[in-house]
């Protein structure tokens, strides 16, 4: 129950090697599989776990090995947070750099292609937001932790016929009028 059938360095550096390959995969694999977690993401990071148990445990049950794998995982978790919090520049490796998707009406669909977001993914984030076009949106920006943040046009009528007009005014043929 306690005896380790490997030195207890090993269960440390192969903690750190598989933790140190998952946080690459997970980090390629775009902003998506952390932030907006679908039932498919779930059953992968369950699969995922259980694919690298032995390669973390070499194959020992033991306590203490499972304890040692737990401390480290946790230790090398501390130390990039704290990396990320002292350095810019490895936060920006580890946790990437926010995206720019919409900025003043306009949709980055090159931005969206390469972080797999969709436009239904999109048209959900701007809808929470209370947007009712993507014409309304003054940017909306992907974070590193894939939540979509969102910041409405600020429209202020000059009068209140003004504000009674767009009541009632149709709406353009235009692409980023179309309601979401």
């Amino acid at each position: 129950m306690w005896n380790l059938s490997a030195p207890w360095w090993e269960f440390v550096l192969r903690g750190l090697i598989v933790y140190g390959s998952l946080l690459v995969l997970l980090r390629l694999s775009g902003k998506r599989q952390i932030g907006q977690l679908t039932s498919l993401d779930l059953v992968l990071l369950l699969v995922l776990s259980n694919a690298v148990q032995n390669s973390m445990n070499a194959g020992d049950n033991s306590v203490t090995a499972g304890l040692i794998l737990a401390v480290t995982l946790v230790g090398a978790n501390l130390v990039l947070a704290w990396l990320s919090w002292r350095s810019r520049r490895f936060e920006n490796v580890v946790e990437g750099r926010p995206q720019v998707l919409v900025h003043e009406g306009h949709v980055y669909p090159d931005v969206m292609k390469n972080a797999y977001i969709t436009r239904d993914d999109l048209h959900k984030a701007l809808r929470h937001a209370g947007c009712q076009r993507v014409a309304d949106v003054h940017f909306a920006i992907l974070e590193n932790d894939g939540t979509i943040s969102v910041m409405v046009k600020k429209e202020v009528p000059q009068t209140p016929r003004d504000a009674a007009s767009s009541l009632w005014r149709a709406p353009d043929n235009d692409s980023n009028d179309t309601p979401v």
